[in-house]
């Protein structure tokens, strides 16, 4: 049944080439020629905010973290600033021509420096995003192979095997490819979320059970209710995550391909269905503790790997056999379809925002130079998570978040201010992405990374606001200060 399901997301993915093309070139290949409808650009977005790591991550936080997972619900705030901006993204990029917003951002200000910088902090925070979707395919695979002699290995070829078919389909129908994936990915989605839902807190007495039974044997590593020192914290993860959200690449993408301004508003504005999803799903991971079989069952494996087992694990031991397989398929293409959009979106920056204004290329050679590169960013975070330890990939997307959300000057308030000038941008740029880094690093004190925030006055703020606040006042103080200069020159 696993395979089946994963059989048919390839089959969709393969005759993905057929659905709405007329033509060739990077444009239909990358963004399906910004032809899609309010219904596909809905499942595409979908597929590309809510994704295999979301269903085994935020269970995972509740389990280990407690009651700040719960961060991923006033994220919905990310949908009305995309409501604003998203369609005046479009309409400028595609009055100008361009498919990423690097080249709308060196267009606008005139320069390629700013744009190559902008395109090569998306590709790098995009990496580890891609890797944390193979961990969660894995850790499908952790539970799926128990009792199967050599599992590691198993689990390998398996992921080899299907970035494999992933490539192939993606270097063949491009965003159309994965769109339809992505349709049948959130079609599983909603049946994970409602079957695992009622089945997992009906068994521990529903929520009133659930909250007298944590009530009288309390978490051992979080809390059900915030904390008031966390308060700042949770408030500031929430805005910074959803500042950051939209500036990522992939879903970037997904926005270039909508056939309208009002296409993009309306999917938009049915997305926050989806962190409704998610604010039930986070109950699974507090749920955990009152399921002896469940807790006895991801005690088998490392501690830094049991928050990311307990939905596949509880699929595995609550459903029957055919239905625990078809949601745990859900969860393994929810990384695939993910997956292929962000290498699409980091080819497309590759081509467009880097190689495109250092030479040319023709139409053919532009839509060849992305494909080849798709496969090839595919599996470099395939070989990534293969040489590193589960936790590492984890550790950089949380930072990873902090480097996208730099972005945000160049890319959105070029659409609003266009007096900014773009050394200033670079410079604010250049001083996000150091103090961020810096500050996690501090913050973990320069070994593995645990959190994102930082004490200031006592209380830990998320790191990403306060270096945006950092590249705020450069670029405003530096395009000030180039104004001045200008109006004093000869």
């Amino acid at each position: 049944m696993f395979t089946a399901v994963v059989a048919a997301l390839s089959a969709l993915g393969f005759l993905g080439h057929r659905f709405r093309r007329s033509g060739g070139g990077l444009e239909e290949w990358a963004i399906a020629g910004r032809r899609f409808g309010p219904v596909i650009i809905w499942f595409l977005l979908g597929a590309d905010v809510f994704t295999a790591y979301t269903l085994v991550s935020v269970p995972s936080l509740a389990f280990a973290s407690g009651a700040i997972v719960f961060f991923t619900v006033p994220y919905a705030v990310t949908f009305l600033v995309a409501y604003a901006a998203m369609p005046r993204l479009w309409s400028e990029a595609r009055r100008r021509g361009h498919l990423t917003a690097a080249e709308l951002v060196a267009d606008i200000y005139g320069s390629r420096a700013l744009g190559v910088a902008v395109a090569v902090t998306g590709i790098v925070a995009v990496l580890p995003y891609m890797a944390v979707q193979i961990d969660g395919m894995r850790a499908v695979l952790e539970v799926l192979l128990q009792g199967v002699s050599s599992p590691g290995l198993v689990s390998e070829l398996s992921l080899l095997l299907a970035f494999a078919v992933l490539a192939a389909f993606t270097y063949r129908s491009g965003l159309r490819g994965s769109a339809l994936g992505a349709v049948l990915k959130d079609a599983l989605l909603w049946l994970t979320v409602v079957v695992m839902a009622a089945v997992v807190i009906s068994r521990v007495g529903g929520f009133q059970g659930l909250f007298s039974g944590l009530s009288r044997d309390p978490l051992p590593t979080g809390t059900l209710t915030l904390r008031s020192d966390l308060y700042v914290d949770y408030l500031s993860l929430a805005l910074g995550s959803a500042l950051a959200l939209y500036l990522y690449p992939h879903v970037i993408n997904g926005v270039m391909s909508s056939q309208s301004p009002k296409t993009i508003r309306t999917s938009t504005a049915l997305l926050p269905l989806y962190v409704i999803a998610v604010g039930v799903f986070s109950f699974l991971g507090f749920a955990a503790y009152l399921m002896p079989g469940v807790l006895r069952f991801v005690s088998q494996f490392p501690a830094s790997q049991r928050g990311l087992l307990v939905v596949p694990a509880m699929a595995q031991l609550l459903l029957p056999s055919p239905l625990a397989a078809v949601i745990l398929a859900g969860i393994f293409i929810g990384g695939m379809v993910p997956a292929a959009i962000m290498a699409i979106a980091q080819s497309n920056l590759l081509v467009r925002g880097i190689v495109r204004p250092l030479a040319r290329l023709s139409p053919e050679g532009e839509e060849a130079a992305a494909k080849w590169a798709s496969v090839l960013f595919k599996f470099l975070a395939l070989g990534f998570v293969f040489v590193t330890p589960l936790t590492y990939a984890i550790q950089l997307q949380l930072l990873g978040g902090i480097i996208v959300l730099q972005t945000l000057p160049p890319v959105m308030l070029s659409l609003v201010i266009r007096r900014l000038d773009p050394r200033a941008l670079l410079a604010g740029l250049a001083a996000g992405l150091a103090s961020g880094v810096y500050l996690t690093l501090l913050a973990n004190r320069f070994g593995p990374i645990r959190t994102t925030s930082i004490a200031v006055g006592g209380v830990p703020v998320f790191v990403g606001l306060i270096a945006l606040a950092v590249n705020l006042v450069v670029v405003l103080a530096g395009s000030a200060a180039a104004s001045l200069l200008a109006r004093g020159a000869p």
